[in-house]
């Protein structure tokens, strides 16, 4: 994946139609191809303190070294996602940050004064929160554990995305 802990691996854009926005990525912007996985599962989702369980479709693709992330909330649970849609609208929501020692440095971070709004384990095994940065980044900050099953994951999105051709530009994943 060629990202070292701690660097900046992603965009995330919450989306009110996830098709629509595809085909911009793909068609208009050239980004791809995107890697949709409907209904992704998140293990353990919490969000401010409350147990969640959010029905979320994503897609994920490389535009270089950063992943683009587009992602669409498919009910109304109370969610970082739905959140940002109710305070800001649809838009960009989070970047994203990746490390190896997880509990270090989600500790470093809370020290620093960044609370975490939410968390959960992803379908890999990998664990995500999200951090509260919006006085200093103007969004949240997502951080991801880097495991090697979510290291592979990445890593074929991008190998995708570096020798894609512009065909089949959306591609449907399942876990």
């Amino acid at each position: 994946m060629d990202k070292p802990s701690g660097e900046f691996l992603q965009l995330c854009f919450v989306v009110d139609d996830l098709e629509r926005e595809l085909e911009h990525w793909t068609r208009t912007l050239r980004v791809g191809p995107f890697f949709h996985l409907p209904h992704f599962p998140l293990l353990e989702a919490q969000y401010r303190g409350r147990r969640i369980a959010p029905d979320l479709d994503i897609a994920l693709a490389f535009a270089g070294t950063t992943c683009i992330e587009l992602l669409r909330q498919n009910d109304d649970t109370p969610s970082p996602f739905r959140a940002h849609v109710q305070a800001r609208g649809f838009g960009f929501q989070h970047t994203a940050v990746t490390t190896g020692a997880f509990d270090d440095t989600l500790r470093e971070r809370e020290k620093s004064g960044m609370s975490v709004v939410g968390s959960a384990t992803v379908g890999l095994g990998g664990r995500v929160a999200y951090l509260e940065t919006t006085s200093s980044l103007g969004t949240l900050l997502e951080l991801i554990e880097i495991t090697p099953p979510v290291e592979q994951f990445f890593g074929m999105i991008r190998a995708a995305a570096e020798s894609w051709d512009g065909t089949d530009p959306v591609r449907r994943l399942a876990f």
